[in-house]
């Protein structure tokens, strides 16, 4: 489910913000983005945030803003006085005494002449609980943005839900008539074929056949077997499930999926196939909808 939370908090020598953005996926995976040492605590990151998000792509970026240091850096004036002499050395060979004022501006840049600070891929341990409860509070308001987008989800898969619920109560009301309707087309088939040629049929004979034929036809256990996952995804989505919804619905809408192919080959009417393959298209819907539930 797409989403977006921030949360920013100023420490003694910081503000740490931390923006967390989420998009649909199937699995969890964490991207982790801002200054050293961040991105290289990606697992990190990722253990924290698994405790809120089962599924989707989050990426969370990193942006602190330190207060100007209190002390002085020293400068290795060494060094420095060594590349100011080689480049000057390199522009009078060169006879471009001029460039010197300009490639000597990026000198402080240059290995060794400015202590460099960071913390490489640690961050110090006083420095965790502030990004643990920035990182939460994030959490948090990304969470409320995906309940917002959940709210809307659901009442979209219920409405496709409602419609597949009508187009099997047409099945169930047109079910009785198939019978009968195939009984009436293979006794005037029948009449029509011995007319003629004046051969008497048994009646046991048309009867045992119209029997074969509502056997083959009976759908009722799918029918049944339908309605009972059609109530058990209502209710999913309804009131969720502790270990999350998203992987039990796309289970419920499978088996939904086997009992509607099962009901459209053994339909023996038009009209019953129609309806199958309204059901079809709501399924499909809402198969692509569940693919972004937590």
């Amino acid at each position: 489910m797409t989403g977006f939370g921030q949360a920013e908090e100023s420490g003694p020598d910081a503000t740490l913000t931390i923006e967390v953005r989420s998009v649909n996926n199937r699995h969890l995976k964490v991207v982790v983005r801002g200054g050293d040492p961040f991105p290289q605590l990606e697992a990190e990151f990722e253990k924290r945030i698994r405790k809120t998000i089962r599924r989707g792509s989050v990426l969370v970026y990193v942006r602190t803003t330190r207060s100007a240091p209190a002390v002085k850096t020293a400068l290795n004036a060494a060094v420095l006085e060594s590349y100011l002499d080689q480049l000057e050395d390199a522009c009078r060979s060169a006879s471009r005494r001029e460039l010197l004022p300009h490639l000597a501006t990026g000198l402080l840049a240059l290995p060794g002449i400015a202590p460099e600070h960071g913390t490489g891929g640690t961050l110090p341990d006083e420095d965790w609980p502030l990004v643990d409860r920035v990182l939460s509070a994030a959490l948090g308001n990304l969470q409320a943005s995906r309940r917002r987008e959940g709210r809307a989800m659901a009442e979209e898969l219920m409405a496709i839900h409602g419609g597949m619920l009508a187009d099997l109560g047409r099945v169930k009301e047109l079910l009785p008539g198939v019978v009968a309707s195939y009984r009436k087309r293979i006794v005037e088939r029948v009449r029509q074929a011995v007319g003629d040629a004046g051969i008497a049929v048994e009646p046991d004979h048309l009867i045992r056949e119209i029997a074969i034929f509502a056997d083959r036809t009976d759908v009722s256990e799918e029918i049944m077997r339908l309605s009972a996952h059609a109530e058990q995804f209502a209710e999913l989505v309804a009131n969720g499930a502790d270990d999350g919804a998203g992987r039990r619905l796309e289970f419920v809408v499978q088996e939904m999926g086997r009992e509607i192919n099962t009901l459209g080959s053994k339909a023996g009417d038009v009209a019953i196939s129609r309806a199958v393959v309204e059901m079809k298209a709501a399924l499909e819907k809402i198969r692509e909808l569940i693919q972004n539930v937590e």
